[in-house]
């Protein structure tokens, strides 16, 4: 039977990816919606491509778009803004959602998604860094399926026994002897210079990711590990673990995507070729598995792999999203919050690329000082976000006065 997908996020490197494999395997998936927020160019080439039922753009570009696609007689539903793309999450003639909307912007759409009992590809790892426990309730208590398709967590859950994989309370069961996961980091493009070099890069350095291509935002939260730090986070919801049993291992050459440890001593891994593709292929067809079209990895040209513990002094993002799991819901939404504020700045040229972090503690600081109860709604969520971004924006006019 045909999966009617919905790709949410289809202009972005994830888009690209899913869309690619979608094409390939075009008898078994059907490409059902598409949302896009700025290459409204590029998206329309996609409906024009792909034929969707329907697609969401930003409210103010519906009508124009509607215009470009009546031009072109294509008869594609058009919606707008954040209702429009909740609205599709939760069509009823959706299969899977691929939740690939870059920040705190994707949050709505897959919460949407979860209480429709969907297939969920997880891509938007701030659905979970904003909202896990509410994020995690929905999925059990609507029977939606949730399968992460960053490479890190995806190789987790490939390492974890199926029943972990189908229920995720069953990884306290001593039978299954999960001792501890392993996220695996590149280091991105500052892993052998120093702090003071990370201090004078420019944004086209702090995009140039060795191994991976992805969009602007994640990359530079490469260079500075938060990416690392908000994907432990992630794990801790998906995978029901506190952050004590998870630990980060620099990996610069991205072939091992991460592990899990258990208590006879065996460490499962897994391993592939640094293509996002791979991931994103296991998810459409889990439990089955579908070709890729990923370059199959070549043991015999692998020279090394190296494993170094992480630096903490230089990559302060990282031990902050330790910290702030530690805290709790709060200091994550701030967390993450503050970092696309700043990592905004960053982009606009109006801060360094170590400011990145100054921002984000201290806008943690600044929040540890409010009277605020941990959020229970989304609504909730959404007030604490919007609180950091105006603490982060202040730090960021303290740093330009």
């Amino acid at each position: 039977m045909t999966q009617r997908i919905a790709v949410l996020g289809a202009t972005g490197s994830i888009g690209d990816s899913t869309l690619a494999l979608l094409a390939a395997h075009a008898t078994d998936f059907e490409v059902y919606a598409l949302s896009g927020h700025s290459r409204l160019d590029k998206l329309f080439e996609l409906c024009q491509r792909f034929k969707p039922k329907r697609v969401a753009v930003p409210s103010a570009a519906v009508d124009s778009f509607a215009q470009r696609l009546q031009a072109a007689k294509l008869d594609i539903d058009v919606v707008g803004g954040e209702a429009g793309i909740v609205d599709i999450a939760q069509d009823s003639q959706v299969d899977t959602v691929v939740a690939a909307i870059v920040g705190a912007a994707g949050l709505p759409s897959t919460l949407a998604a979860a209480k429709a009992g969907k297939r969920i590809l997880l891509a938007n790892k701030e659905a979970l860094v904003m909202a896990g426990p509410l994020m995690m309730q929905a999925v059990k208590d609507n029977n939606a399926t949730l399968l992460p398709i960053d490479s890190e967590h995806n190789a987790i859950f490939q390492c974890l026994p199926r029943a972990i994989q189908q229920d995720n309370s069953q990884i306290h069961q001593q039978e299954h002897g999960v001792r501890k996961l392993w996220l695996t980091a590149s280091g991105g493009p500052f892993l052998h210079q120093s702090y003071e070099q990370m201090q004078a890069a420019s944004v086209a350095q702090a995009v140039n990711h060795p191994n991976w291509s992805m969009g602007q935002k994640i990359s530079i939260d490469s260079a500075t590990m938060m990416n690392k730090g908000l994907e432990l986070i992630e794990a801790a919801h998906l995978f029901d673990l506190p952050e004590s049993q998870i630990e980060v291992v620099m990996h610069p050459q991205s072939i091992i995507h991460s592990m899990v440890e258990y208590s006879d001593g065996s460490v499962l891994a897994q391993l592939g070729s640094p293509d996002m593709k791979t991931p994103i292929a296991h998810a459409l067809a889990y439990p089955e598995r579908i070709a890729s079209g990923v370059q199959p990895l070549d043991l015999f040209a692998l020279a090394a792999l190296e494993f170094t513990r992480p630096d903490l002094e230089k990559f302060v993002c990282l031990r902050l999203a330790r910290e702030a799991m530690q805290s709790g819901l709060l200091a994550t939404i701030a967390l993450n919050a503050a970092n696309e504020i700043a990592v905004a700045a960053f982009i606009d040229e109006q801060v360094k690329l170590t400011d990145i972090a100054l921002i984000n503690e201290q806008t943690l600081d600044n929040m540890a000082q409010q009277s605020l109860q941990s959020p229970k709604h989304i609504d909730d969520i959404i007030a604490v976000d919007q609180l950091a971004r105006q603490l982060a924006t202040a730090q960021i006019q303290a740093l330009l006065a």
